[in-house]
């Protein structure tokens, strides 16, 4: 595919794996899962469940501002928790993200996640 990019910023946290943070196809861009990692240390950001949902939100801000977009420019997003029980915060935070309309989304329960996160959010974004 040519017309076909990676996309790389220092405001989100390096792939801990054999990925990109992003990949660029036409105006579509494939957002990998981001967990709560501090960018500047790698380290999971200490805190409650609402404080992780926001960096992985952040995470995913830079990576989309990265892209020549905004996190608004998010077409589905899938999120996967640990315990299901954080559903409720993770909706009230999203209020705080997006504006209506908001993206097409999944909540998937999974028993664990990288690092011991909580909390994981991947997405497609289309760029305006």
């Amino acid at each position: 595919m040519t017309n076909k990019s990676v996309i790389q910023t220092d405001n989100a946290p390096k792939a801990i794996g054999t990925y990109s943070q992003a990949v660029k196809a036409g105006d579509t861009v494939y957002l990998s899962g981001q967990i709560p990692l501090d960018p500047a240390t790698m380290e999971l950001v200490p805190g409650d469940i609402e404080v992780q949902i926001r960096q992985v939100f952040a995470n995913l801000r830079a990576v989309c501002e990265a892209s020549g977009g905004t996190i608004q420019d998010i077409v589905k997003l899938n999120i996967f928790l640990t315990d299901m029980g954080h559903f409720a915060t993770v909706n009230e935070v999203m209020a705080t993200v997006f504006e209506d309309p908001y993206p097409a989304r999944a909540a998937i329960g999974v028993a664990a996640l990288p690092k011991g996160a909580e909390v994981e959010m991947d997405g497609v974004m289309v760029l305006r």
